[in-house]
């Protein structure tokens, strides 16, 4: 066993359940899934599918971790985001950098959001993660005209 403390929390991990796995979200290119879905099964690792519609559902949900109940519908609430994402989670650095080369030699087309499950942001929202990822790549984008000016 396993255990991190998360805000005050103790939560205790039995490490035989907690599997590699992506999750792919967005995606509308096919061949991109494929190719994506290829290196998992080579690799061994757990692949989903996230339908655009479950942007309001927890990480930790989307993983199927215990704990995590579905989000309520909120049908007044709305969410407009284009790009592809992918997620990783239980994926170690070396097992990560394997996929992302699996990725360039498959000829994967740049995906632009790529995040790791974290014990904050499995808390959050896909819509959450996906708005943090937006903003951090345009300021990485402004940081870079900055330096580039100078």
């Amino acid at each position: 066993m396993r255990y991190n403390v998360y805000l005050g929390m103790v939560i205790r991990h039995n490490m035989a359940q907690l599997k590699e796995k992506v999750l792919l979200y967005n995606f509308t290119d096919d061949e991109a899934v494929n190719k994506i879905k290829s290196i998992c099964r080579k690799m061994n690792i757990e692949n989903q599918i996230v339908p655009f519609e479950n942007w309001n559902q927890k990480i930790g949900f989307l993983l199927g971790r215990r704990g995590f109940l579905p989000a309520k519908e909120n049908r007044e609430d709305t969410f407009s985001f284009s790009d592809e994402v992918l997620i990783f989670a239980q994926l170690n650095d070396k097992r990560l950098d394997k996929f992302l080369s699996g990725m360039k030699l498959e000829n994967v087309p740049m995906i632009k959001y790529k995040a790791v499950v974290t014990p904050f942001n499995i808390m959050w929202s896909l819509r959450r993660l996906c708005e943090t990822m937006q903003k951090e790549h345009g300021a990485v984008r402004e940081g870079k005209n900055t330096t580039d000016e100078q």
